[in-house]
């Protein structure tokens, strides 16, 4: 423990009782959870098998295993847990799954499969906005533990009623189909974990001690886990922030922290308030801000690292004007500063406000990555190919299946599938195998008995010819063979979206490595491996990515664009009355600056042709008058500035007439 700040130790030795760490921004929470991992297994406290770490994303999860497999040596380590809150729902499931009606090798459907099932739940022809209210509204309800009863008693409006009505449906296909979707992974362990005592004690003998990341975003399926699973003891660390709580619009409870002290009157509270990220210059701007927000535990982050330059404020004509300016001067700081590109972030509030600044950089030949883009595994026609490659792989997947049958489609339609899902749960079979068997085929529509009976003829002889190909050639082959490609050609308005699409079916065989005679067994095993790449690997690139997905990174310089009201202050937060959490998010944007830091906003905009004029936001009056650099109000440095620029132009069209 070498290196720990007395917070940090206080909170490592603490393993008596509940605890709260709330962690500010830069603060070395991480390191906390690592060292407080070894010293329980070190101390002989817990055995490495009984202790949990939960996360909130997969990466985080990673990154956190490889700093405890530095930390602790050997075999100590063996049979700990860090995952997320889904994947340790998984895991239950998985042991437990006859308690919840599941068959083993149950399915998990993701947000297409599941929006694929509420839209045939709804009413003909409802729109996609409907399809996508509903889906929201049954995913707030099981995020909040509800089961579909408890969501129809619950229901405070005829939308919330209807809803929940499908729900209660919904969950019945689910059951049919043996099947879970994501927020299930949740609900249903709390569901079992509360009402069975047996479950809940062999659980807390399973898992001796949690700990919990960025516990502010938590939502109340969550928080009941965790309580069902701690017990009264109240054997957990709990690490987050109440500033940096941005999600309550995906149904994030920053109210659990408080929670805590109710529901464990012995909770410890320690604070962790020196930064080791930023300047202090940006560390005195966010707490100024966030310091406008009530708060139950104040807390002032602090830094030992040097002022730095002040934060510099923009005001630009529009956004063309204003991405132009954050180009110019990401390339003018990386000449001067010799900084590689991955220093540099651009954050937004929105997604759309990209297209502008990815102009900007491209005319200037500044590379960059977009995060929060369509990735690549979730492009429609990859995933229709996956699903296949699954089906073929392990013919007891029946996700795989229901999405395979239907891409392309064939005349399979959501009745018939749903016939097949009951008549292979009466015969205890997977839907790929009832769809082989002739007596099933004779109980369903003729003209769909034909198409499910070719389409397993498809499925058998690719499985038969993987023994054969490279999984690159399977790719290829199940493309042709399957119809996605004619599907596809003919589904395109031009020839140019059709070869988009092909191309990237071509680069889903690219990613597999070659070898003859790979297998099921070895496909499967390579597909396992694909979900889990990470391919959004941004490299030697600036960033763009919005300000929810900043939470966790740092870079050295950051640039913050659009800071105008309606827009950061959303109008929309500000009708629903959540300015606060809007300045948390302003807050997270400016403490992922460790060195240097922009702010920028527009004077006007164009909306349906009409140009709109715009304010500066609010939040920009919260941040201390000392530390910031406006346009215009210090001529002699405005004038150094120019100067700067004008040189490095100089000397970059010198060194390009000379080379």
């Amino acid at each position: 423990m070498h290196g720990l700040n007395p917070p940090q130790h206080a909170a490592v030795l603490h393993t008596d009782g509940p605890l709260l760490v709330l962690a500010g921004a830069g603060s070395g929470k991480t390191r906390v959870i690592v060292e407080k991992i070894a010293h329980l297994i070190a101390s002989g406290r817990m055995p490495a098998k009984r202790i949990a770490a939960i996360t909130f994303t997969n990466k985080s999860a990673k990154e956190m295993r490889e700093r405890v497999a530095k930390r602790i040596k050997g075999d100590a380590a063996d049979g700990l847990t860090i995952c997320t809150f889904h994947a340790l729902g998984l895991k239950f499931l998985q042991i437990e799954h006859a308690h919840a009606g599941l068959r083993r090798g149950f399915s998990i459907f993701d947000s297409d499969d599941s929006a694929a099932q509420i839209k045939d739940l709804l009413p003909a022809g409802s729109k996609p906005d409907v399809v996508d209210d509903t889906r929201n509204l049954i995913s707030r309800a099981k995020n909040a533990g509800l089961s579909p009863e408890q969501a129809l008693e619950a229901a405070r409006s005829t939308r919330e009623t209807e809803a929940a009505l499908v729900y209660a449906r919904y969950q019945a296909r689910l059951a049919t189909f043996n099947a879970v979707d994501f927020d299930d992974l949740i609900r249903l362990p709390v569901q079992l974990l509360e009402a069975h005592e047996d479950l809940r004690l062999a659980w807390r003998e399973r898992i001796g001690y949690l700990l919990v990341d960025e516990c502010q975003d938590t939502n109340d399926a969550q928080y009941r886990l965790l309580k069902a699973i701690a017990g009264p003891k109240g054997l957990f660390t709990c690490v987050g922030d109440d500033d940096q709580s941005i999600y309550a619009w995906r149904g994030a409870n920053p109210d659990n922290l408080l929670s805590l002290g109710v529901d464990y009157p012995a909770l410890q509270i320690i604070k962790l308030e020196q930064n080791y990220r930023c300047s202090n210059r940006v560390l005195r701007s966010a707490n100024a801000l966030i310091a406008h927000n009530p708060h139950e535990h104040p807390k002032t982050l602090w830094s030992d690292q040097a002022d730095g330059e002040r934060i510099r404020i923009w005001e630009c004509r529009d956004s063309a004007h204003e991405a132009e300016k954050v180009a110019a001067e990401i390339a003018f700081v990386a000449s001067a500063k010799q900084a590689p590109w991955s220093d540099f972030c651009i954050l937004f509030r929105g997604n759309h406000q990209s297209r502008a600044l990815e102009k900007a950089l491209q005319l200037l030949r500044v590379p960059y990555h977009l995060t929060g883009g369509t990735a690549f595994l979730e492009r429609g026609e990859v995933k229709d190919a996956l699903a296949w490659l699954r089906l073929i792989a392990n013919p007891d997947d029946d996700a795989a299946f229901l999405r395979a049958v239907t891409s392309p489609k064939r005349e399979v339609g959501a009745t018939t599938l749903a016939k097949l899902a009951e008549l292979a749960q009466h015969g205890g079979m997977p839907m790929a195998r009832a769809a082989e068997q002739i007596g099933v085929l004779k109980q369903l529509a003729p003209r769909a008995a034909n198409a499910v009976d070719g389409f397993s003829t498809i499925v058998k002889n690719l499985r038969r010819d993987a023994q054969r190909l490279t999984p690159a050639e399977l790719v290829r082959e199940l493309a042709q063979r399957s119809g996605l490609l004619n599907a596809m050609r003919a589904e395109s308005k031009d020839e140019a979206g059709f070869q988009r699409r092909k191309a990237n079916l071509e680069e889903l065989a690219d990613w597999f490595d070659g070898g003859k005679g790979a297998g099921p067994g070895e496909l499967a095993a390579q597909l396992a491996l694909l979900s889990h790449a990470d391919k959004g690997d941004a490299g030697n690139q600036v960033r763009l990515m919005s300000m929810h997905a900043s939470k966790g990174l740092e870079f050295r310089y950051v640039f913050i664009v659009g800071v105008e009201d309606g827009n950061l202050p959303h109008d929309a937060s500000l009708d629903e009355g959540r300015i606060d959490e809007e300045r948390r998010l302003l807050y997270v944007g400016i403490t992922r600056a460790k060195e240097r830091l922009w702010l920028s906003h527009s004077k006007e905009t164009q909306r349906w042709g009409e140009k709109i004029r715009l304010k500066p936001s609010r939040f920009l009056d919260e941040l201390p008058a000392a530390e910031l650099q406006r346009d215009g109000a210090d001529p002699a440095l405005d004038a150094e500035h120019k100067k700067e620029r004008a040189k490095a132009g100089f000397d970059a069209i010198r060194a390009l007439l000379e080379s």
